[in-house]
């Protein structure tokens, strides 16, 4: 299933990456401001960071807005953290992720950079899907690394929506959504509510169906739009079930229950 959803996606995507690179085009050639940077070694070091912090807003929205998480679910609806789950990429997200992306040839950088800078991030992302790899010291302070994206993939309510970092772990140590991970909790892969189910159009569209269901019973317009654009777990009946709900909780419960300790 996952290597079915990556060819989906593959062949959908191919389209609209040469659309992506015209449009890119476009803008770098009749807006692009500091275009002479292009001929500079170091324009490389500042489009990694360009890139990647990018791409660290792009995956922490694709959590925080369920019409968004809707298609990004697809990639963590794998019970399995492994190569092939790497490959199990949205056939929707793919359609408008490159929005994200448009400031930077507005900035100057070259198309060609840019697709380049993409394509080193996708194939480093790629190599975070493993069991196989443990801890790699002080490199786990900077860079992504498959303990922090095993965290990002696990369902424990403290892992949830954690460590939405590219190649750079510092953007989730600023932002405030970095998670170490934990021998004595290690992750459990896949959703909250998991599918079982190998037929790739399930796969794609059942959070949509469920996302269409809450929205068509949503009594007012703003619950409607809260439904779209809130958190996965937000609900208009107060039943809460957002990870930084689900957190507070968490934490609550252990608080009660360090008191009851000390109190008996």
């Amino acid at each position: 299933a996952s290597i079915g959803m990556g060819l989906g996606s593959l062949v959908i995507g191919l389209g609209m990456k040469t659309l992506a690179f015209i449009v890119f085009n476009w803008i770098y050639h009749n807006y692009g401001i500091w275009k002479d940077m292009n001929q500079h070694w170091w324009v490389w070091i500042l489009l990694l960071f360009a890139d990647d912090f990018t791409f660290y807003w792009h995956h922490r929205l694709s959590h925080s807005m369920r019409i968004l998480w809707a298609a990004h679910v697809n990639h963590h609806s794998s019970i399995h953290m492994n190569f092939s789950t790497a490959l199990r990429q949205s056939w929707v997200e793919v359609l408008y992720k490159y929005v994200w992306w448009l400031w930077l040839p507005l900035v100057g950088f070259h198309p060609v950079f840019i697709m380049t800078m993409m394509a080193f991030s996708l194939i480093y992302q790629f190599l975070q899907h493993t069991e196989l790899v443990g801890k790699l010291g002080p490199l786990e302070w900077v860079l992504n690394t498959p303990s922090h994206h095993r965290v990002h993939h696990a369902t424990q309510v403290k892992y949830l929506d954690r460590n939405h970092a590219g190649i750079l772990i510092i953007w989730d140590r600023i932002f405030g959504t970095f998670q170490e991970e934990k021998n004595e909790d290690l992750p459990v892969y896949g959703i909250t509510n998991n599918i079982s189910t190998y037929n790739l159009f399930k796969i794609a569209s059942h959070e949509y169906i469920s996302l269409w269901r809450d929205v068509k019973r949503a009594p007012t317009f703003k619950d409607k739009f809260n439904y779209l654009f809130q958190p996965p777990g937000w609900s208009h009946d107060g039943e809460l079930k957002t990870s930084n709900h689900l957190r507070r909780l968490e934490k609550s419960a252990l608080e009660k229950d360090h008191l009851n300790i000390k109190t008996n």
